[in-house]
């Protein structure tokens, strides 16, 4: 099977049909071929990040169950405590030291919000996280601690470290780049201040990054867009549009960039997946996606999530994918 997307930057042939998921149509993107090819090249050298030798990760005993995946209330870490240093990089990267925007380059004069799932210090603070918040369809956990690799690597180590590769990428184009935490927080934001930050900055796209927590052998990443609501303090209609062109964009060079496969388990193989239950996603009033990196309770997709080389790809791939998006 073919895994790639239109991506108005890297235009390949079209696909015969649309694939349905569920109720709702979700389009199926087109090949490109540079990804595909690049992904292929991957398959043959026997996987991306090798170079890192990165931990063996077992994978989870037989019988598991997948746990929800993308939502902060839906993951949970098996330990509920960070591991001390990320595996193979113990010094992960840190705040540029730029001023925020004011940058010359082709993104100048664009605001970006990136959002680094969960908070390292959620774990410390049970009953804040637990708070119920209003999304519009209905209410949610203010937050959670996110999930973690069988070796105790944390969603939310994974997370920052990549928002913050993800930063100087886009920084280094001009782009004025805000983070909706950066271990400045005793825990949190909740999901609905999350959404609110990017409003509040009248961003012109917000990124939220996470990894998944579903069961063994299912592997890849997914990009999740907004579902069309109108609930509540939901409104997400004007912006179901550019938030499903910065997810193509974003997902088709992820696959550029890291050589992944497309999710095996969500998505029926396009890598998108249309979402009603995100608060982040529902109060968002600006272009805004979920990118899922990979299942962190793979083995196989684990050992690239715990490589600092690989995660320096996959800041890439969102990176271009936010630059190719702001620059149509």
């Amino acid at each position: 099977m073919s895994y790639s997307y239109d991506d108005p930057d890297d235009p390949g042939p079209k696909p015969r049909r649309p694939l349905r998921r569920g109720a709702g149509l979700v389009a199926v993107a087109a090949l490109v071929p540079t990804a595909l090819a690049g992904w292929l090249l991957w398959q043959a050298m026997g996987g991306a990040g090798e170079e890192d030798e990165p931990p063996k990760v077992l994978p989870l005993p037989s019988g598991s169950s997948s746990t929800a995946q993308a939502d902060p209330s839906r993951t949970q870490s098996p330990s509920g405590k960070p591991s001390a240093k990320t595996p193979d990089d113990p010094k992960p990267s840190q705040s540029t030291g730029k001023p925020a925007g004011g940058g010359k380059g082709p993104l100048a004069g664009k605001v970006v919000v990136i959002d680094p799932g969960h908070n390292p210090s959620n774990f410390r603070h049970p009953r804040d996280i637990a708070r119920l918040v209003d999304i519009g369809t209905n209410k949610k956990e203010c937050d959670t601690t996110g999930t973690s690799t069988n070796s105790g690597y944390t969603e939310a180590e994974f997370t920052l470290d990549v928002s913050r590769r993800i930063r100087e990428l886009l920084e280094d184009q001009g782009a004025t780049v805000k983070l909706t935490q950066d271990r400045n927080r005793a825990f949190g934001p909740c999901v609905d201040e999350r959404a609110e930050i990017g409003n509040e900055a009248e961003a012109d796209a917000v990124v939220s990054v996470h990894a998944d927590g579903s069961a063994a052998g299912n592997r890849g990443f997914h990009v999740i867009l907004p579902a069309a609501v109108q609930a509540g303090s939901a409104d997400t209609r004007a912006i179901v549009g550019p938030s499903r062109d910065l997810g193509v964009r974003i997902a088709g060079r992820f696959v550029s960039a890291t050589g992944m496969a497309p999710s095996n388990y969500v998505g029926e193989g396009t890598g998108l997946d249309v979402r009603r239950d995100l608060g982040g996603l529902n109060l968002t009033k600006v272009p805004k996606v979920f990118v899922e990196c990979g299942n962190m309770r793979d083995a196989k997709d684990a050992a690239l999530l715990g490589s600092a080389s690989w995660r320096q790809k996959a800041a890439k791939g969102i990176a271009d994918g936010v630059s190719g998006f702001l620059k149509s």
